[in-house]
């Protein structure tokens, strides 16, 4: 093994992917691969989602969706989070349905396919209530009504009209009714416009699971594909049937004896009140551990869980043995499934003070990612 490893199964994923479906069981499924696969890698976790049942593949960025056409990836891709000098050109060319919000969105798409003689396949979002992105419910008119025009001259069709929840993860919450209201107004006035879109869409992951009232054409998946639960408010992970894919791994790069009284890491944040043994783990915040976890971050090493003794640092991390033997170079878990014993990513979560989604995605580059459960 390498200094640090996460061990990725894409036969989970499919699983989780299949687990989706099957509470979907009248809707396309998307399954939202943007920040590099919620940090699980990009296209393994594509091609193993599209195996797993997903015929659309959901991502942020428009770079991340021209990876997805480089890597080979034919499927229906949608991209939502452009600025104006983004590649919308190079988008509508490689085939990719696009988000928009706002009448410039709908003018650079309308260019692009013009530039590339093509009928470009636009998805127009209405805010109903997150107050993130997507068009106010006073500007929806004449985004509608400019998306006709562009229509009209047929250098774009509009395909979809789609929202997103703010409290999904709380399926009794006011808001996902009144969001769903909002939404089937905004879809109301589109129609009696003259568009005819094939796909409206609503439900994230804890709405595919709970909502089925707000599933319409689409349903979009983020972290339970990854297995991960979208909040408390839904359940842990095994209650929902959901697998986490990821296992962080780390090693012991350094196993020493130290006297009571010994001072661990940065600011002595953590003193030892015995002679023990340190185990030193080559993993810190410049790998998306967060520092946050210093005194509370839970491992599994030489046999069981223990935490993290004093500060999380840049590139390591030390663990309290006690008298347990260990070595350089012996296995420490951060977090997978749990079924070993071992943590999971919303155990981090919790005494983090976070949420599991930013957990795994802030697992940088220096961590190598393998895969296993191919197909």
């Amino acid at each position: 093994m390498s200094r640090a490893e996460a061990v990725v199964d894409l036969a989970a994923l499919r699983a989780n992917v299949e687990r989706l479906r099957d509470a979907s069981p009248s809707a396309e499924m998307m399954a939202v691969v943007k920040a590099d696969g919620y940090g699980h890698g990009l296209v393994p976790c594509a091609r193993a989602a599209l195996d797993g049942g997903a015929t659309w593949l959901g991502i942020a960025l428009l770079d991340e969706a021209l990876l997805l056409r480089a890597a080979g990836i034919e499927s229906r891709i949608l991209a939502w989070l452009g600025t104006p000098d983004d590649a919308w050109s190079e988008c509508v060319a490689a085939d990719i349905d696009l988000s928009a919000n706002a009448e410039w969105a709908l003018a650079l798409i309308a260019a692009a396919a013009r530039g590339h003689g093509r009928v470009a396949r636009v998805h127009l979002k209405i805010d109903t209530g997150l107050g993130r992105s997507g068009s106010s419910v006073a500007d929806w008119p004449a985004l509608v009504d400019a998306a006709l025009l562009l229509q009209s001259e047929g250098v774009l069709d509009v395909v979809g009209i789609w929202s997103h929840l703010a409290y999904a993860d709380e399926p009794n919450h006011p808001t996902v009714k009144k969001q769903a209201e909002v939404f089937e107004e905004a879809l109301s006035y589109a129609v009696s416009r003259g568009l005819t879109p094939d796909h409206r869409h609503l439900a994230n992951t804890a709405a595919t699971l709970n909502s089925p009232q707000v599933h319409y054409d689409l349903v979009r998946p983020g972290i339970g594909v990854y297995g991960l639960s979208p909040g408390l408010g839904t359940g842990r992970a095994e209650q929902l049937g959901l697998t986490p894919i990821m296992t962080l791994h780390g090693q012991f790069a350094l196993v020493k004896r130290v006297p009571a009284g010994h001072g661990v890491s940065y600011g002595h944040e953590y003193v030892t009140e015995r002679e023990t043994t340190l185990g030193l783990v080559p993993l810190g915040y410049a790998d998306g551990i967060p520092r946050r976890a210093t005194n509370v971050g839970p491992v599994f090493a030489a046999g069981r869980r223990r935490i993290i003794a004093g500060r999380v640092c840049m590139d390591q991390f030390v663990i309290e043995l006690g008298d347990d033997h260990a070595e350089a170079g012996d296995d420490v878990v951060l977090f997978g499934s749990g079924v070993q014993g071992e943590p999971t990513a919303e155990d981090w979560a919790r005494v983090c003070d976070t949420i599991g989604y930013e957990i795994v995605t802030r697992i940088g580059p220096r961590v190598r990612r393998v895969y296993v459960g191919e197909r």
